[in-house]
């Protein structure tokens, strides 16, 4: 039975999209392809694949000294624009970051991008060695699932929130190009509608936009409730007592957030960029100034019916991202990695 060992240093770091998705993938494979592969994580054990979900640079040694014996597969999780725009550090430390992820990535077999986006931005910045393929991200209908309504008022209670107000619900890190300053300005301008933007500053500090962000919660208004870094297993109670999910990022591959809103049945706003179509179709709503936000929510807030039809869209988008049809996707690349390394040793 072909082996593929998981490298991943993702948990480290708490309520970021890379753990999200590192759990969520592996808990799909290692369980629904159990009769195919074997599975270990972090091992020393002899494998026929290698995952990488993390770009650590003893990961980086490991597979040059092993690239003629096993199969590459790595995560792209994330490219030089969308770690610019998220971290603040020196320049010149971006600069050899930047060139040692490309490296890491030209060095792979193979590469999964999240979003057909991805494929091309990589060739662009010159990764051309590997093979790309686009796999989306996936989420369990298991952790993720609509409540009833009386649960949802008990929610609503346990976060001091008012059972009878229109909830906005924001999640990210706290980040720049997460808009965390267009959502604090349409909430100023929608007073009598509850905004809750869950989620922290990950990386502390470095975070791109700390203190201006940090200023801007001080000073937001009382409709706004940010409940800072939220633990996975309780994320499922905060889609569910939200009305709409509000994302105005300037800059995504594929949040996790989106695919977890839509197991909920929860409506999402986003802001009209490029990555969306592609992945989303037609299942979201979407704008690019504060005014064109404040418009949609309050005409959302007001309207049942229309509540019900982006209710009803988010599910038909979430039915095609499911199980069955994300897992035959990753079957197909194991697969293919497997035997291209088996015709290699042969040779």
């Amino acid at each position: 039975m072909p082996s593929i060992n998981v490298r991943s240093s993702a948990n480290l770091i708490k309520a970021q999209g890379v753990s999200s998705c590192y759990n969520e993938q592996f808990k799909l494979v290692s369980e629904g392809l159990a009769t195919k592969y074997k599975f270990y994580v972090n091992s020393m054990k002899k494998s026929d694949i290698v995952h990488y979900h993390t770009v650590n640079l003893s990961y980086y040694f490991e597979r040059l000294i092993q690239k003629h014996k096993k199969a590459g597969i790595g995560y792209v999780h994330f490219l030089p624009d969308t770690v610019d725009n998220s971290l603040n550090m020196p320049l010149i430390f971006k600069k050899v970051f930047y060139k040692y992820l490309l490296s890491f990535y030209n060095n792979m077999d193979y590469l999964v991008a999240v979003n057909p986006c991805v494929i091309e931005k990589l060739r662009k910045y010159g990764v051309t060695k590997p093979k790309i393929i686009y796999i989306p991200n996936y989420v369990s209908e298991k952790e993720f699932y609509p409540l009833p309504s009386e649960k949802i008022n008990t929610i609503k209670s346990k976060y001091d929130l008012d059972k009878n107000k229109f909830v906005v619900l924001g999640v990210g890190q706290l980040q720049t190009r997460k808009g965390v300053a267009d959502f604090v300005r349409t909430a100023k301008n929608l007073p009598d509608i509850q905004f809750v933007w869950a989620g922290g500053f990950s990386f502390g500090k470095i975070s791109d936009g700390y203190k201006e962000i940090k200023s801007l919660i001080k000073n937001s208004p009382s409709n706004i409730k940010f409940l800072g870094i939220v633990d996975r297993k309780d994320m499922n109670e905060i889609y569910n007592m939200a009305d709409i999910l509000f994302l105005p990022s300037f800059d995504e591959l594929f949040p996790m957030a989106i695919l977890e809103s839509y197991c909920c049945r929860t409506p999402v706003l986003l802001r009209d960029i490029d990555i969306y179509p592609r992945i989303l179709f037609d299942s979201y709503m979407k704008a690019n100034s504060v005014e064109n936000f404040t418009q949609i929510i309050d005409e959302l807030s007001k309207n049942k019916s229309l509540q019900v039809k982006w209710q009803d869209k988010v599910w038909e988008c979430h039915e095609y991202y499911s199980k069955e049809n994300i897992l035959r996707m990753w079957d197909n690349l194991y697969s293919e990695a497997y035997d291209k390394l088996k015709k290699s040793t042969l040779k």
